[in-house]
């Protein structure tokens, strides 16, 4: 029995149920099954690319069996709350700018979890692509009305809650029980049995063409047009019913999508309460993520006003300064921004904690993005500080830079949305055995003649120390042969606000190895700012 559990991060969940206006203040708890399938094709179109052809076998095979039934819900306690808006209408009375009283509604469920299950059998693709869907599932209702979902274990203990199930075979529960419709799918073969024969009573209705014509004359080939138009009305199948838009549901004259029925469900009546909510609300936190992007922008929206890449190590230390700043003010400790324990001291072991990647993600020369990977995770605190963080500056700009989060997660998942310029930074997709700098390399110890001091020895001491293997070879660049190891002249190589390096001079290398390595790779003095990054040679 497929089952899902759903939580609302922003506590709180904002949907109108059919057929009624956002002024009349009603709140369609729990969400329909209508709402729910919608959710899920929409969430494979966004996330999972796919085709205008439509959902691919499995996943109509998938929507289909959950059409097929009425799922059964756990309702977590909840409270109906609103709120009050006058929006302008763009037009004066009485010389002042008319505005109109707007109603927001929603239900406030706090950290309650709520549970949707189907008494169904999938196949082991189908459940497969069922959880996929509901971990990349973003929200459910309206764009505020977050959601975070995920295909419960079998044989897990489910959360507790209230009992919400269809009416149909079933009798009253007795008192404190109300029925509340909500919007269900007809099952694939009623639907299609439906359409079949609403299409014979629209063709009864028009004129028959003379088949014993051998050319069409006008008034035949317009009575094909009225039958392929009536027909258009009635979608091929229900999963196309269920990806049917407003707009096309209003020219077709439907009041109600085809392919779907009202059902009566039964509900505690106290299932949705008028005041606050009975239960304590306890703090609800994010899971850890590996990775957290960053996009940039100045305020007039000009790219070439953003800094060049030769300050990628200035503005990771200005954004590094301003996250510790505030997680200081907060009265927090991040090992993971910090780098170093409680009392102070440098984290040693593996570098896990914070790499602070600016990034030029388009080329052009300019910082744009900048990249938050710790191997460690990024806690709620973390992500917190992260998210709190709206601008940071430049040297010589005229005005502050804006940010703002586009995405986070694993480090995987980010060049998926990002495109082949972050695919190529992060390394992750291959396993190439050739690197090359994208950033300049300085050294992290003074420089000698022999021993472990000398350029080679000391890459491999940071390749070990982050437990990459030993190169094969290690070469470096010419810059009179390579242009961007002539750019590399121009960066910034020592810290303002920390310890200065060791030597002042950036390498442009080439390291091969004996064996495929992955990425990301970033080694030496600065690492953690965005020098000594490294991607593989074929993207450089």
């Amino acid at each position: 029995m497929p089952t899902l559990i759903l939580r609302f991060p922003g506590r709180r969940y904002h949907a109108t149920p059919w057929g009624h206006h956002v002024n009349e203040g009603q709140i369609e708890w729990p969400p329909s099954p209508w709402r729910l399938l919608r959710a899920l094709i929409a969430t494979g179109y966004a996330t999972l690319q796919w085709s205008g052809d439509g959902p691919p076998a499995v996943a109509r095979s998938l929507i289909e069996k959950l059409a097929s039934v009425l799922p059964r819900y756990r309702l977590p306690p909840a409270a109906g709350a609103h709120s009050r808006h006058y929006m302008p209408l763009a037009k004066l009375k009485n010389g002042r700018e008319d505005t109109t009283l707007v109603f927001d509604t929603w239900a406030q469920v706090d950290d309650g979890e709520l549970v949707v299950s189907w008494d169904i059998a999938l196949t082991d693709e189908e459940t497969l692509l069922l959880s996929e869907l509901a971990e990349r599932l973003g929200y459910m209702g309206r764009s505020e009305s977050w959601v975070m979902a995920r295909l419960a274990k079998p044989n897990e203990a489910l959360p507790s809650g209230e009992e919400c199930r269809p009416c149909e075979g079933m009798s009253a529960p007795g008192r404190g029980w109300e029925q509340i419709p909500l919007m269900t799918p007809l099952s694939s073969a009623s639907y299609g049995k439906w359409r079949q024969a609403t299409l014979d009573v629209e063709s009864a209705k028009l004129p028959v063409a003379d088949a014993s014509k051998k050319k069409l004359d006008k008034d035949a080939k317009k009575v094909l047009v009225q039958r392929k138009e009536a027909e258009a009305q009635y979608p091929a199948d229900l999963v196309s019913c269920l990806q049917a838009e407003t707009d096309w549901l209003r020219q077709c004259g439907w009041s109600q999508p085809p392919g779907s029925r009202r059902v009566f469900y039964w509900r505690k009546t106290d299932a949705l309460e008028a005041g606050a909510p009975k239960t304590k609300p306890r703090a609800v936190t994010a899971p850890p993520v590996e990775a957290m992007l960053l996009s940039m922008a100045t305020a007039s929206g000009n790219d070439h006003a953003l800094p060049s890449v030769t300050r990628t190590l200035p503005q990771a230390e200005l954004l590094h300064r301003a996250l510790v700043s505030l997680t200081e003010k907060q009265g927090i400790h991040s090992r993971a921004l910090t780098g170093c324990d409680e009392k102070g001291r440098p984290l040693r072991g593996p570098h896990d904690h914070a790499h602070i990647l600016p990034l030029d993600l388009d080329g052009d020369g300019h910082l744009d993005h900048i990249l938050l990977w710790a191997a460690m995770g990024l806690n709620d605190r973390d992500q917190a500080a992260v998210r709190a963080v709206r601008r940071t500056f430049t040297k010589g700009g005229v005005g502050p830079l804006q940010l703002a989060l586009a995405g986070s997660g694993q480090l995987s998942d980010l060049p998926g949305a990002f495109g082949d310029g972050l695919r190529a930074i992060l390394g992750s997709h291959v396993a190439p055995m050739v690197w090359k700098s994208l950033t300049p390399f300085v050294l992290p110890r003074h420089l000698k003649k022999r021993g472990r001091n000398t350029i080679e020895g000391q890459i491999a001491a940071e390749l070990t120390a982050r437990s990459f293997p030993p190169p094969a070879e290690v070469r470096m660049i010419d810059p009179h042969e390579d242009e961007r190891a002539r750019r590399h002249r121009h960066f910034v190589r020592s810290r303002r606000y920390g310890p200065a390096a060791p030597v002042d001079c950036g390498f442009t290398l080439e390291l091969r190895f004996s064996n495929p390595v992955r990425g990301p790779m970033c080694l030496g003095y600065g690492s953690h700012f965005g020098l000594g990054l490294f991607v593989p040679a074929a993207d450089a």
